[in-house]
């Protein structure tokens, strides 16, 4: 296990209107309040895109993602890390628990998810100097957060 410290800095909440991209927008939100790290939580409706739900196989050291569509409104909670990539660019890790006519599903947002109607968010800024980035993993093949000493 690596960890790193912060302090609580800034809190925004924020309010995705339909068809906002998701996590796009906050992604995007965060770089121009210059959020380095964060805690995200969302609440609200998402469709048209994909989750993955898991690898197929667990042992595989390269994962095979089970990649599963969002084409109708689903009710959302999520939560997530806003961490910069290698170039300093923010970026937005969140998993979320959907539901639909009394099913469910949960798995990691993918980019070209939209907003539904409206999601709100709240942004917990983290303030750290820690030397903390997403960078590739070479045996996962997965952007994987990554704590320096």
């Amino acid at each position: 296990m690596k960890t790193m410290e912060g302090k609580l800095g800034r809190v925004f909440v924020v309010r995705l209107e339909q068809d906002d991209p998701i996590p796009g927008c906050l992604e995007d939100f965060a770089a121009e309040k210059k959020i380095r790290f964060g805690q995200v939580v969302f609440i609200g409706g998402i469709y048209r895109g994909n989750i993955v739900a898991g690898p197929r196989v667990t042992a595989d050291p390269e994962p095979d993602p089970i990649v599963l569509p969002v084409s109708e409104a689903h009710e959302t909670m999520a939560a997530g890390l806003i961490a910069p990539d290698e170039n300093g660019r923010p970026v937005l890790h969140m998993h979320g628990a959907l539901g639909r006519a009394g099913q469910t599903t949960a798995g990691c947002f993918q980019r070209g998810l939209s907003v539904w109607l409206v999601g709100e968010a709240v942004i917990h800024e983290i303030l750290s100097e820690a030397d903390a980035a997403r960078a590739t993993d070479k045996t996962a093949k997965l952007t994987l957060l990554e704590i320096r000493d």
